[in-house]
């Protein structure tokens, strides 16, 4: 039985942390070939920019093949294929797919039906763990530890599934978070039961400024209009935040920006210049981090 990433749940404390091991060695020799003949499939149903050029550069750094579609409108999905047998028919020609689909649950769907790993490189407003592993990665460099930090999450805490799956990671290491969002963005109940169930501390904001200066991280997102049913409804929320670099002037000396990106309006252009911008390099921690993903779940790390 195959090994895959669905939900950050889907791996334990110890192999979270040993993706990120294995992750800063190929950050320290990102060139390897033990996946030479290996063919890997990225599925994108829905528009990426990073997360697919992060794991196709992973699997070409792994020396394996990748095949698949930026986009589902020239594929057989244009023509009504199901989603299943889509997977049934991909899933004969490689060995791991990794799928971004714009339906929560569409990942657990093709891992039911696949012989081979399947990654989710996120689905709807559900789960996107490979970020979060990114993310975890990313607070470490930048903070040394995991244990014991303040994360300030901003903004669409509804629909932000990045914001979700860092939340289930993060709980093992005794965080405190903060939610910031107008009520109409807070984070789903679920996740707030899942936290009360693990003893995590959580409170509310609805500025950043409210816990601006006493926090670790401040993770900015955007507000994503391919999820609002209602227009008027995103209109309404879309420019409830902005950081700018005058903001800045009395936050912790360590503290770091992160964003999945992209952004929209949230992070003025000035905050680019900022010592607490990492976002650019947070990206940048994707290629090193699928790698290990990758790696593991084919066995070879």
């Amino acid at each position: 039985m195959s090994k895959n990433l669905i939900s950050i749940q889907d791996f334990s404390k110890e192999e979270l942390l040993h993706i990120l091991e294995v992750a800063k060695e190929f950050e320290a020799n990102r060139e390897q070939n033990f996946l030479a003949g290996k063919v890997i499939a990225c599925l994108f149903f829905e528009p990426s920019t990073r997360t697919r050029l992060s794991f196709e550069a992973a699997v070409n750094r792994l020396g394996a093949r990748v095949i698949g579609f930026p986009d589902s409108r020239n594929t057989s999905v244009a023509k009504g294929e199901t989603l299943e047998d889509t997977i049934h028919i991909v899933s004969n020609y490689v060995d791991m797919i990794v799928m971004r689909h714009p339906m929560a649950g569409a990942a657990d769907i093709a891992a039911k039906i696949s012989p081979v790993p399947v990654v989710n490189a996120g689905d709807g407003a559900n789960q996107h763990p490979t970020q979060t592993l990114l993310d975890m990665y990313s607070i470490l460099k930048t903070q040394g530890r995991l244990e014991n930090l303040k994360i300030n999450m901003v903004g669409d805490l509804k629909y932000g599934r990045t914001i979700h799956s860092l939340v289930e990671a993060m709980y093992y290491f005794n965080p405190t978070f903060v939610f910031t969002a107008p009520e109409e963005l807070q984070i789903p109940k679920k996740y707030l039961e899942f936290l009360d169930s693990k003893g995590v501390k959580y409170e509310f904001a609805e500025k950043i400024e409210d816990h601006l200066n006493d926090c670790d991280i401040l993770y900015m997102t955007r507000v994503q209009q391919e999820r609002f049913p209602d227009i008027d409804e995103y209109n309404k929320v879309k420019d409830f935040y902005k950081l700018t670099a005058d903001m800045l002037g009395n936050v912790k000396p360590g503290m770091k920006i992160m964003h999945p990106l992209p952004r929209i309006g949230e992070i003025a252009l000035d905050v680019d210049e900022t010592p607490y911008a990492y976002y650019f390099q947070q990206a940048g921690n994707g290629m090193y981090v699928r790698m290990a993903i990758i790696s593991y779940l084919l066995g070879y790390r």
